[in-house]
């Protein structure tokens, strides 16, 4: 303290009391020239925090020296021999993990201690970027995760809408796959390093925070135009053979924009280890199973495991973006919110809950991310809120003909339009998923190419984009539902016009006859997102008593009022005759169809047949022959009249 007085002795003098000192130079240059200039360090701790701070934005620059003051500042003043031996410079400690300071670090508490500060010291980049997002506020994005926003393959998706055709029913749905994206890139992060900082025994690195983000970041590169709509609808009738999927399109589209964008010596300059992370990525994204496949190694004891990026005490990492075990993933979080936002619709789920209780936790001899016993209700929320948003608007009736509608004007104009590819060649709308370079210019703006073509080739399908934008849609007949028994087999599909064409009514033939051509039949599925199953009962939970132990939790221990079955079909009707005596016939040989087919009562089944429906006489109840006098007159009338046919 001596010398912190006469070092204030000998400067303050320097200035008189009305001239102000000058403000140019640093702090440490107020002593600069003097004689007392070593006495200016003060004391060590004053050293080592002042030095931290000015080279804190630059700890890639530092020397030995820099990074043992850095261990001091820590704490960890005692590993600062074991530094200097190993000539440990700031460059080198994105690098250490843990089996890499097993070597020189026998305690492991000082491991993870030490593994704790570089983290938070690695992920205070000075290059972060701010994005203010409507959904998750400010976030931060790390400079290579901006370096890949701003290539042309991920600003493509700035011209794909997420809802696809739901737009034309909810005016707000106008959001695209582009902020989405930047969601769950955002998302993947907390998730991961709120695991890192819970439980660091995990060894998450700085390397697997940045992967995991990077798939989040990517995974719906490779959706079409009007998302779902192309791979669910388009490919399907255009390329049945290719069995498109917009997962394994991501990963195409992901290699070509780090390849045409020479992204790999960047991403080697941020820490990544190639090709072994860019596996890990991809392998997010898509996995290397079919669904059908993966289903069967996660349920298997014995399969070996299937990955490359990550080895298997690090499967939980893949679970993150998009979970294949139970379907509870960050993708889904992101556009629960986002959807309900732009929708109007309320989100019963909140992330920010399940990020609080979210550890990872043994299942036999496998790693799981596992939640609270406490937060088994809000997860069925959670799958009965992606069920309503299906219901409410994914499946919505009208967006979903105006899909059908596009789809029809897509296939139309599939072999007219011409799009540019690599090396010069030209692919068709469905052809373009074979050539990334064609494919990153395939987005929504394909349909007012169709609408502003004067090209008489497209003339068909232009007018059916015109009737989309005039709203002359194609009418809605009517819904119904199969039992267990009765569903529809995919390839019962492209008969079902014809065998629906083919139910003439039995009480009054109609006067106009519908062709099967004139119908469209739309067979939709609904689940909790694991087809048949509860995915709840792939969860496993833990109890506040003992962090370590995975239990399950049946539906009985829950509630009584949970959905009995988890998996549904619906079959939704359309007829493409608009006229009011089409309309109406059509609906009578929908209602017939349900009958001979064993199907659900229509709805509206009473008020568009009234003379049909008693027919069947699983479609009325007791309550309705005892109460309602002139349904029963009916009933019999048409008995009568069928009898004498």
């Amino acid at each position: 303290m001596d010398v912190i007085c006469r070092v204030h002795v000998c400067v303050l003098p320097h200035h008189s009391c009305s001239t102000p000192p000058r403000m140019s130079c640093k702090k440490r240059g107020r002593c600069e020239g003097s004689p007392m200039q070593e006495g200016c360090s003060v004391t060590p701790e004053k050293s080592v925090k002042k030095r931290c701070e000015e080279a804190r934005e630059d700890y890639k620059l530092w020397d030995v020296e820099d990074v043992c003051l850095f261990l001091q500042e820590q704490g960890l003043g005692d590993l600062q021999e074991i530094f200097r031996e190993n000539e440990i410079k700031g460059s080198t400690l994105q690098y250490l993990t843990e089996d890499y300071l097993k070597e020189m670090i026998s305690s492991v508490g000082k491991r993870l201690e030490l593994l704790h500060s570089l983290h938070r010291l690695c992920q205070n980049h000075p290059d972060m970027k701010v994005f203010n997002d409507p959904i998750h506020g400010h976030i931060e994005l790390h400079p290579l995760l901006v370096c890949i926003i701003d290539t042309p393959q991920f600003q493509r998706l700035r011209y794909i809408k997420q809802l696809g055709g739901c737009y034309y029913v909810f005016p707000g749905a106008s959001h695209n796959r582009f902020e989405h994206s930047i969601g769950v890139g955002h998302l993947a992060g907390c998730l991961v390093r709120t695991l890192h900082e819970r439980q660091p025994e995990l060894r998450i690195n700085e390397r697997d925070i940045l992967c995991v983000q990077i798939a989040g970041l990517c995974h719906d590169l490779g959706h079409g135009p009007f998302s779902h709509m192309f791979d669910g609808r388009f490919m399907p009738l255009a390329c049945p053979q290719k069995e498109f999927k917009h997962e394994e399109a991501s990963v195409k589209m992901f290699d070509h924009l780090i390849k045409s964008n020479k992204l790999e010596d960047v991403m080697k300059s941020y820490g990544l280890v190639l090709p072994e992370d860019l596996k890990f990525i991809k392998e997010q994204i898509a996995g290397p199973l079919p669904p059908e496949d993966e289903e069967c190694f996660d349920s298997s004891q014995n399969t070996s495991w299937p990955y490359e990026g990550r080895q298997e005490d690090k499967r939980f990492l893949y679970e993150i973006v998009a979970n294949k075990h139970n379907g509870i993933d960050v993708d889904k979080w992101d556009y629960f919110a986002r959807d309900c936002h732009h929708l109007g619709i309320q989100n019963n789920f909140d992330y920010k809950r399940f990020l609080k209780f979210a550890r990872v936790c043994e299942i036999g001899n496998k790693k799981h991310i596992c939640t609270r016993e406490k937060e088994v209700g809000n997860l069925y929320d959670m799958f009965h809120t992606r069920n309503c948003l299906h219901r409410r608007a994914y499946q919505h009736k009208v967006g979903n003909i105006i899909e059908t509608m596009i789809t029809d004007a897509f296939l139309k104009a599939d072999p007219h339009i011409k799009i540019e590819g690599s090396g010069g060649n030209y692919y068709t709308i469905s052809s373009s998923v074979d050539d990334m370079v064609a494919y990153t210019k395939l987005t929504d703006h394909i349909f007012q190419q169709i609408l502003y073509s004067s090209d008489p080739k497209l003339s068909k399908a232009r007018d059916i984009l015109c009737k989309v934008e005039r709203r002359e849609l194609y009418k809605y007949v009517g819904q119904t539902q199969p039992n267990a028994d009765t569903r529809i087999k995919p390839d019962e599909y492209d008969k079902l016009p014809a065998d629906l064409a083919n139910s003439t009514p039995q009480t009054c033939k109609p006067e106009i006859r519908i062709n099967p051509e004139d119908f469209i039949v739309d067979v939709i599925h609904m689940d909790y997102g694991m087809k048949e199953q509860n995915p709840i009962n792939n969860v496993r939970f833990y109890c506040k008593t003992d962090l370590t132990k995975a239990i399950k939790i049946t539906k009985d221990q829950v509630s009584q009022l949970l959905p009995e079955k988890f998996a549904e079909q619906i079959i939704r009707v359309y007829c493409k005759k608009t006229d009011e005596k089409s309309l109406e016939a059509a609906k009578r040989y929908f209602v017939q169809w349900c009958m001979n087919r064993d199907f659900s009562k229509p709805q509206d089944g009473d008020v568009v047949a009234p003379d049909m429906t008693p027919l069947k006489a699983s479609w009325v109840s007791k309550e309705d022959e005892n109460s309602d006098p002139e349904h029963t007159f009916r009933l019999c009338k048409s008995r009568v009249k069928l009898f004498n046919n």
